[in-house]
């Protein structure tokens, strides 16, 4: 009940600010600037290093416009794009395999109950998305204060290193349930605090599961996929509803295709440093990153 007064206060104040309940700040910025915004978010959406911070960050050190939540949403179909056709063969065989599963009433399959995981992973995320989605895109949302970003980043990166030397990365994905599906989506619905990441929830929750790194971060991958549909597609049908006009459309269209190029290297990167090394570059980018953030509050070098 606290948590849903507050956030009923907050999307009111919010809102009384703003011209727009949608943060349309990126029609504001030039094709350069979308093109590197769009490949740091290819890149940060996929590592467990928060691409929401990076979307605050680098418009706040050079300068430039806050895209909004909305830029950042919508730029998450580039992810499922570089996901979809990097793994297209494990995809491939997921849906032939619940498909044969479900016509032979082969409920205990693998493919079937993976799948099953897949989309009950999934549901943890929608219902925390609909209680606080218009207080997270509102323009000015209290959410996006760059204290909130690097306080989560820090907490992030702590639980990060509690999993890597807790587990003892030994199940790989033929080990894998529905239940571990569950688990690891309940950490993705976290991911909506910008400055989680959503690849490093559940790439933590994961590793915490004692599954291989590289087998977490593939799970984290295919388990985004049902999310980011659900939210490209409302995000979307929300720039409709807003009036975007023809400009606005380009201009996303740039930053999704410099995205999309981004994604694929930084999937087929971290699947590869993953097969040799443990996650504590990670952590200490995090940290290191979250310390810097509300520092630079502190001190005046960035607008909170």
């Amino acid at each position: 009940m606290m948590s849903y007064i507050f956030f009923a206060i907050a999307e009111k104040s919010v809102n009384s600010s703003c011209p727009s309940e949608v943060d349309l700040g990126f029609v504001q910025l030039d094709w350069f600037k979308v093109v590197i915004l769009g490949i740091v978010q290819g890149i940060t959406e996929l590592l467990p290093i928060s691409s929401t911070a990076h979307l605050r960050i680098v418009p706040g050190l050079l300068g430039w416009q806050d895209p909004g939540t909305a830029f950042s949403a919508a730029m998450q179909l580039a992810s499922l794009a570089a996901v979809i056709s990097y793994f297209w063969k494990d995809i491939k065989q997921l849906t032939g395999g619940t498909v044969r599963a479900i016509a032979e009433q082969n409920f205990q399959s693998s493919s079937f109950q993976l799948v099953l995981g897949l989309i009950l992973g999934t549901l943890p995320l929608v219902v925390a998305g609909l209680l606080v989605h218009k207080t997270i895109n509102a323009c000015h949302s209290p959410f996006r204060t760059l204290t909130v970003i690097g306080s989560a980043s820090i907490v992030m990166s702590i639980l990060l290193a509690i999993a890597e030397k807790q587990g003892n990365h030994e199940r790989d994905f033929s080990k894998l349930t529905w239940r571990d599906a569950i688990i690891v989506g309940i950490a993705q619905a976290f991911a909506l605090i910008p400055g989680v990441s959503r690849s490093g929830s559940t790439l933590t929750a994961g590793i915490f599961l004692k599954m291989e790194r590289e087998t977490a971060a593939k799970f984290s991958f295919l388990l985004g996929i049902p999310a980011v549909i659900l939210a490209g597609a409302k995000e979307l049908h929300v720039l409709l509803k807003a009036g975007l006009d023809t400009h606005g459309w380009l201009i996303l269209l740039i930053g999704l295709t410099s995205a999309s190029i981004s994604a694929f290297l930084a999937i087929y990167g971290l699947l590869s440093y993953l097969e040799k090394h443990n996650t504590f570059i990670f952590v200490f980018y995090r940290l290191a990153m979250g310390v810097f953030l509300i520092a630079a509050v502190i001190a005046g070098w960035l607008p909170n």
